[in-house]
């Protein structure tokens, strides 16, 4: 592979992921981003929350949309102050394959409208969705969560063409404004997990608006990583097939999707649980990978051990140039939190991607 100039490639921070547990003000996250050279954030929908909260001096629901949209106009202003761009708004869940007339797929299209108003005030063309199937108990406290609430069991399609088509429909509200999702998997939903079904439910949505949210951990954590096995690897295969594997899945990849058809890269890796994560859901209804994801991801080259060098190589052999974004949820090999200084870390982070790029030339 040729040399790749790291300063070319944009680089943005998820606000979400500069200290795990740690309660940063949001206009200190951005201080700290823009110092350490980044020029894009990914706007996390409790960060606005929080700020708006703050700014406002109340409380600030999910859907007081008015609060959220002045409170997004004055972060709008901190970005601007900061030379920083809103990259997205993220993360969008449980929207698609809702049951046509239900209660859940009226409120979901209500989130939408709400969270594309949002957009407009804070200045970003880009939503991410994610698949975010998973096992029921996990989708009622979601909704619990969200104040959105049922007394039925939620009804979710797996249905790839029913995901398609609420993707499309969503894309098609948003096309007037010139407004694009970034459709993201979680390797851990019972619905997607991988890159691939997730590229074929964006082509099968078939807009011009509609690409790719590509990360490292979800596609080496799901493909390759374990975290409830001793090796911390899949072991359903020894670990030659196992890679031999996961390369073809990397070479598919960079021979099927456009490049234009990727948004984004997020970056992180993750550390080997000390002891392999249990296998029954958790209490807040998470499959492993999930707990594993909220809180053992780490930057690259600071502890992990997921093969993400050869993921973000396929993902630049597309072609690909656009964002790198750091997003991770780094609680330390315990996964038990870990005390940062902002400005610090986000320096560090910066140089982790640089680094990244340029070790995906040595391969």
């Amino acid at each position: 592979m040729t040399s790749i100039d790291a300063t070319k490639i944009p680089k943005s921070y998820a606000t979400c992921s500069l200290g795990n547990g740690q309660d940063f003000p949001l206009p200190t996250k951005l201080e700290a981003i823009s110092s350490a050279g980044f020029t894009g954030i990914e706007l996390a929908f409790p960060d606005l929350q929080a700020f708006a909260s703050q700014h406002l001096g109340k409380d600030v629901g999910l859907k007081a949309w008015d609060d959220l949209c002045e409170a997004g106009k004055e972060v709008k202003r901190l970005c601007e102050k900061n030379n920083l761009k809103v990259l997205m708004l993220q993360p969008f869940s449980n929207f698609e394959g809702w049951s046509k007339g239900s209660k859940e797929r009226e409120d979901a299209f209500e989130r939408a409208r709400g969270w594309i108003e949002i957009m407009g005030a804070v200045g970003t063309d880009m939503l991410q969705v994610i698949v975010l199937h998973m096992f029921l108990p996990a989708i009622l406290r979601a909704y619990e969560m969200s104040q959105i609430g049922s007394s039925d069991s939620p009804s979710m399609s797996t249905d790839l063409d029913v995901l398609a088509s609420d993707l499309a429909e969503l894309a098609d509200i948003m096309a007037p404004k010139g407004y694009r999702i970034t459709y993201e998997n979680w390797c851990w939903a019972t619905c997607a997990p991988t890159w691939e079904t997730v590229w074929e439910i964006a082509k099968r949505a078939d807009r011009d608006n509609i690409g790719l949210c590509l990360d490292t951990f979800q596609t080496a954590g799901g493909e390759w990583g374990d975290p409830t096995t001793k090796s911390g690897r899949i072991e359903s295969s020894d670990e030659t097939a196992l890679n031999k594997t996961y390369q073809e899945s990397l070479r598919k990849l960079s021979q099927t999707i456009p490049k234009d058809k990727i948004y984004l890269l997020q970056i992180s890796d993750a550390y080997k649980p000390t002891e392999a994560i249990s296998t029954a859901l958790g209490e807040d209804g998470l499959r492993p990978r999930g707990r594993w994801s909220h809180d053992f991801r780490p930057m690259p080259f600071d502890g992990g051990y997921l093969p993400i060098v050869e993921m973000t190589k396929a993902v630049l052999d597309t072609g690909f140039r656009g964002w790198f974004s750091m997003e991770i949820f780094d609680g330390g090999a315990s996964g038990k939190g870990k005390k940062i200084e902002p400005v610090e870390y986000a320096r560090k982070a910066a140089a982790s991607i640089e680094q990244l790029i340029q070790a995906t030339t040595r391969m």
